[in-house]
């Protein structure tokens, strides 16, 4: 685990959404699965897709598919993939010590926001459905129909929205886009291996890298009191 460059304390923490806060990587491994198959793909496992994964999403499934995809095998990917998340989307629960390790950090004076780049409009009613809405002074997923870009212009509009120094900011997330994010905006990041990526991936980045949420607030506060 590598330490990140010392700082103010840290007052805000931007959550990532999926594989970090929602527990979802069966989920992710059927849709997946759902495009090999139609594109006559063996099945992969999830260490496999672990191992592959990486953004742009696009040359990510090019990689996967072994063939180049024009614009409409990614809409075909693109729907075919939400398709057989959103089935099983219902059976995702949240991970190890959310959502009362959140309280914890508003109860000691922290702020907290969620940036996900799952799909705004569906986001949301499920951030409430799960009781956690109450808990971020902002909320922002993907406003676009089409996903698999990068997620740093968003981590800078998120930010600014909100006034927030990314200096007083740690983002948590659990791919290394998520690091690479928070270093072009200036902010801390602590990356989880609960989510789609290999943990040599996460430490190639540079940032701290731990197994749970509780190992990185944790972590957090013992870099912020030091």
């Amino acid at each position: 685990m590598t330490a990140w460059g010392r700082g103010p304390r840290t007052r805000h923490i931007v959550w990532d959404w999926n594989g970090t806060l929602l527990a979802d990587n069966h989920a992710v491994l059927a849709a997946v699965n759902a495009v090999c198959s139609e594109f006559g793909r063996a099945a992969i496992t999830l260490d496999e897709w672990r191992e592959m994964f990486s953004r742009p999403l696009h040359g990510c499934y090019e990689r996967l598919l072994n063939r180049r995809l024009d614009h409409d095998d990614w809409v075909r990917i693109d729907s075919l993939y939400h398709e057989r998340y959103r089935d099983l989307l219902g059976e995702c629960g949240l991970a190890a010590g959310v959502p009362h390790l959140l309280h914890d950090w508003a109860a000691a004076g922290g702020t907290q926001s969620l940036l996900s780049m799952w799909f705004h409009a569906e986001l949301v009613p499920l951030v409430s459905e799960l009781g956690l809405a109450g808990l971020f002074t902002r909320i922002d997923g993907l406003r676009v129909d089409l996903g698999g870009g990068s997620k740093t212009e968003h981590f800078v509009e998120h930010l600014y929205a909100q006034g927030l120094d990314p200096a007083d900011v740690v983002l948590i997330g659990d791919v290394t886009d998520d690091a690479h994010a928070a270093h072009s905006a200036g902010a801390n990041c602590v990356l989880v291996t609960t989510g789609i990526m290999s943990r040599s991936a996460l430490d190639s980045t540079g940032a701290p890298v731990v197994d749970s949420i509780p190992e990185a607030l944790s972590l957090i506060r013992r870099e912020s009191a030091a």
